[in-house]
């Protein structure tokens, strides 16, 4: 037995509620070592020595090194104590706070048992119910559809159509969006993704100057206000990005910091190594020495940036909020930011742009992040064929044991987005490939995100290629796809299902599970593979003959 494998860690992804009488345990072993069993020896702190229950934990994932044993408890008694006991050739192991060992004292438990120690209401991170449905669509507002004809438009110097470059302006509004809801909707997508909308210089709108105004290019308030309410009288949400971050250096505090040095009251709403503020002695976003970073730090920083999202929540009904570069601000600033949105409208979603493990952001900040782990693991898969079927199962099996089961469940599920290359260009313009990762992302727990574009689809490179306009003279080729997909998130199995990952020879298998199982099956490969069917199928891309190429089948019994 691989002892040093065995990890277990209280109040963590490993042992954490999922309400106030549930908890959810994991413990990490060795793929290697086939233990007989692995049980939880449990109860109350107080009474541990007199009174103990004991469940059994069972392997739900495993990747290359380890498989996850995990269990679900309901306590009458949150005032919770446990310790493992693992049996492994016939031969029981106790695994507490002192590590493995062949006995355990019931009698001094109080010292080195696992405890979670109260279920504390407020520590509870609860889903945003409405995530279990939606499909988003996230639409790069320049680039979508121009819908105020009227509107001052010297600014355009784009043809509709052309490849765009990084100062390019096309002339996409809110109105153009407003007018397109049919077509949103006609997709099966519910929850509108909006990259910046607020007063900017630039196309993308991530260096702001004016949070509490809508830019003029885009329409200004009246726009926004027209939009929000036809989305929301469609039964649309609205998802807005945030940029809190940085700023623009036109914004009127950094200009008064400019101008004044050390003296402007906002001096120190900046990070400014000197007396005043020049190129390089500020910290930026990036490299961009014209978006400086606020000082998220600073109590007063945080008022004004909260006041911005909460302004916006409050007059115009946001449904959600997605934190640009939200990994570089304070931990302190996002526990604020949460505690005061969710006082407002408690079911708005927030979700963080944070392309690495962001497990310690998901425990009392944000309800999700953008699964760009996901994407990953989907490009190694479906483009570089860095992942066989084997490989991809224990890859996100390892990713999802990440986080908490609630966290699992409120990411946002992508292919790309305005910062990565299309995936469609990826995979060689291969529709197949396309379609079958598609099925992934609507599958997956979490909510999937279609970048706009993506059902026609359209190309693109990395950014900002990856921005083109939208093709209105194409018929989309997915169009009906997409909104199949759409369906299936209709399901009781993915609004509410487990999940697993694995496979069945050459094919990678995702199933949901709850009164029925719902299982896709998918050949990433160009080689046809022999597909025994389970059930009654769904949808499906590839089959013939019994034979599965480049595709899909989704099956429910």
């Amino acid at each position: 037995m691989n002892y040093k494998a065995i990890l277990h860690v209280q109040d963590s992804q490993y042992c954490y509620a999922l309400d106030d009488n549930t908890v959810e345990l994991r413990l990490r072993v060795d793929k290697a070592d086939k233990f007989d069993c692995v049980n939880v020896i449990y109860g109350n702190k107080y009474d541990f020595y007199l009174k103990r229950q004991t469940a059994p934990l069972e392997v739900r994932f495993g990747d290359a090194d380890y498989d996850w044993y995990c269990c679900t408890l309901s306590l009458g008694d949150v005032r919770f104590v446990y310790v493992f006991e693992l049996t492994y050739n016939g031969k029981k192991y106790y695994f507490s706070e002192d590590g493995l060992t062949e006995n355990y004292d019931f009698s001094f438990a109080y010292y080195n048992s696992f405890q979670l120690p109260y279920i504390n209401s407020a520590d509870v991170m609860r889903p945003v119910s409405w995530m279990n449905s939606a499909v988003f669509y996230e639409i790069f507002v320049d680039r979508f559809f121009r819908g105020d004809l009227v509107k001052e438009d010297k600014y355009i110097n784009l043809k509709w159509g052309d490849v765009p470059n990084p100062k390019s302006f096309a002339g996409g509004d809110l109105a153009g969006i407003a007018e397109k809801l049919d077509y949103i909707q006609s997709l099966g997508v519910n929850t509108l993704y909006l990259t910046p909308i607020f007063k900017s210089e630039s196309n993308h709108k991530y260096d702001i100057y004016d949070y509490f105004d809508i830019d003029a290019h885009f329409g200004g308030k009246s726009a926004f206000k027209l939009l929000a309410d036809k989305a929301h009288g469609r039964g649309m949400r609205i998802v807005l990005d945030a940029v809190f971050n940085h700023c623009s250096e036109n914004t009127a505090q950094f200009r008064d910091v400019i101008k004044n040095g050390k003296k402007s009251p906002y001096f120190d709403w900046f990070i400014i190594r000197g007396e005043r503020a020049v190129k390089g002695n500020f910290e930026c976003f990036g490299v961009c020495d014209y978006m400086p970073k606020w000082n998220t730090s600073n109590p007063k920083v945080r008022d004004y940036l909260i006041d911005v999202a909460l302004y916006w929540t409050r007059e115009f009904g946001v449904d959600g909020w997605r934190l640009d570069v939200a990994d570089e601000v304070s931990h302190d600033f996002w526990r604020h930011f949460r505690e005061r949105i969710k006082a407002v409208k408690s079911d708005c979603v927030i979700l963080g742009e944070n392309w690495h493990d962001s497990y310690p952001f998901l425990r009392g900040e944000f309800d999700g992040v953008m699964n760009y782990a996901l994407t990953k693991a989907l490009t190694d898969y479906f483009v570089d064929g860095k992942l066989n079927a084997v490989q991809f199962a224990e890859k996100l099996s390892s990713l999802y044991m990440r986080n908490t089961i609630t966290a699992n469940s409120q990411v946002l599920n992508l292919l790309d987005s305005h910062d990565t290359h299309r995936f469609y260009t990826l995979c060689g313009k291969n529709i197949d490939k396309l379609m079958c990762a598609l099925s992934v992302v609507f599958l997956h727990t979490g909510a999937p995100c279609v970048y706009y574009g993506t059902e026609i689809p359209l190309e693109g490179g990395y950014d900002p290629d990856c921005r083109r306009t939208m093709d209105w003279s194409k018929k989309g080729r997915l169009t009906d796809f997409i909104a199949t997909l759409s369906s299936l998130r209709e399901r009781e199995e993915v609004q509410k299902g487990t999940v697993s990952f694995g496979n069945c020879g050459e094919l990678f298998v995702l199933e949901r599970k709850y009164a029925h199982t719902l299982r896709l099956s998918v050949n990433a490969s160009d080689s046809p593979v022999q597909f025994e069917p389970r059930g009654k199928a769904l949808v499906s891309h590839g089959l013939r003959d019994g034979r599965l190429t480049t595709g899909f089948v989704v099956e429910v019994y």
